[in-house]
């Protein structure tokens, strides 16, 4: 599927590279002759056929893979981690500092979503789509966060911080850190 959608990101490009650079000035200079040359036909066929099949392909991956790319926590029900903002547990001393731990998940809502997120910024009240987006994104990287602590061993993860910023329009960036500890008993 990916090579795919690759073809069609490269199919949109070069279509719309022709158009703009070839197929505008072309337009200019002989905009009195109504016939489209072949080139220029393929051209905007290529650009919106990308466009397609972009769309096909990640409607029917989000179809098959279900809309959330949680990574599970390991399968051991052993394998609980604490998760705090402190920097040290409360009756429990520190024995080992095992290191960084991170997770991290960019997540956008498709453009229905968007544009019922603008309506509702217009006529007030809170934006539950994007609200939604991040709650998915926050719980998404803090379980690849503290997957990655399980791994290590840790029994928790302290001074938890989470950071977010915009990467391009309603697609946002969530990064959760922490530092993986073994507890003494």
């Amino acid at each position: 599927m990916k090579t795919i959608r690759q073809i069609g990101s490269l199919a949109f490009v070069l279509g719309l590279f022709i158009v703009i650079f070839a197929g505008i000035p072309w337009h200019v200079l002989v905009a009195d002759d109504p016939v489209v040359p072949w080139w220029l036909r393929i051209a905007v066929f290529c650009l919106l056929g990308g466009v397609l099949v972009v769309l096909v392909t990640l409607a029917l991956e989000q179809r098959t893979a279900g809309t959330s790319a949680e990574t599970p926590l390991p399968a051991d029900s052993d394998s609980k981690v604490l998760l705090l903002n402190s920097d040290a547990v409360p009756g429990r001393q520190t024995s080992e500092i095992l290191g960084l731990v991170q997770g991290h998940t960019v997540f956008a809502i498709w453009l229905g979503k968007d544009l019922s997120a603008i309506v509702r910024l217009i006529l007030g009240g809170e934006l539950t789509e994007y609200t939604e987006m991040m709650g998915r994104a926050r719980t998404t990287a803090t379980n690849r966060m503290m997957a990655q602590a399980a791994q290590m061993g840790a029994d928790a993860i302290i001074n938890a911080r989470y950071m977010t910023t915009s990467v391009v329009g309603s697609a946002a960036e969530l990064l959760v850190y922490g530092t993986a500890v073994k507890l003494s008993k």
